[in-house]
């Protein structure tokens, strides 16, 4: 009877495990939300990992999660490392190609709770007068053991939930920065117009100064007749 059942266990393990071997080798996820905002607005909260803080959609499953930043402060060569709970894992981030304010590619490491890399891409491209469309994509290879986990988890609607909810959140920043930027520069330009408009009334209010109190040319006088 235990033989039969090793024997039987064996069988479905096999099965598995050639069912999975057969799964596709590579994936790609990618969802995308339109923004009102302008494209450099958009950007500026992607390539500094700081900004992240604000937006990203794993930040809220671990408070007490560990970060560290190395590198310049965005763009190229700036990195992210995390260590926090079983909900966020453990790996890094790297930006390997930042062309502002159109794309930004990172280089993906997980760690925990299992180890592979992958490349995650922000498209930013306008599709209207002051807003733009973002799509948020992760592609990479499946080993054996990522293609046994997609037997039961649907990786497209587990990783692109995280996604969807990134983008939401994405998107109330970049346009609560937008309509910021746009008041401080609405703001400024009042005052450079009221500025240039008291400037010009002491200009005038010189020149009528000037003219009211300046000496009229002194007459000539009259010939007298013989």
């Amino acid at each position: 009877m235990l033989k039969t059942f090793l024997l039987l266990l064996v069988v479905v393990v096999a099965g598995v495990l050639g069912f999975a071997a057969t799964r596709p080798g590579t994936y790609r996820v990618e969802r995308a939300v339109s923004i009102e905002a302008p494209a450099p607005v958009v950007f500026a909260q992607l390539d500094d990992f700081r900004a992240w803080k604000a937006w990203s959609p794993w930040e809220g499953k671990d408070p007490q999660m560990n970060r560290t930043y190395e590198g310049p402060a965005r763009g190229v060569g700036a990195t992210y490392a995390w260590q926090g709970n079983s909900k966020v894992g453990e790996g890094k981030m790297t930006i390997s190609d930042s062309q502002s304010p159109v794309a930004l590619r990172l280089s993906l490491e997980l760690i925990k709770p299992f180890a592979s890399v992958a490349a995650t891409t922000f498209a930013i491209s306008p599709d209207g007068a002051g807003s733009v469309t973002v799509k948020w994509a992760i592609e990479g290879n499946n080993n054996l053991m990522a293609k046994l986990f997609g037997l039961v988890v649907n990786k497209d609607t587990l990783i692109g939930g995280d996604f969807e909810k990134g983008l939401a959140s994405l998107k109330q920043v970049a346009e609560a920065e937008a309509t910021r930027q746009a008041a401080v520069a609405l703001a400024a330009a009042a005052q450079a117009a009221s500025a240039a408009a008291g400037e010009k009334a002491r200009v005038e209010a010189a020149a009528a100064l000037v003219a009211a109190t300046k000496e009229p040319p002194p007459r000539a006088k009259a010939k007298k007749k013989h």
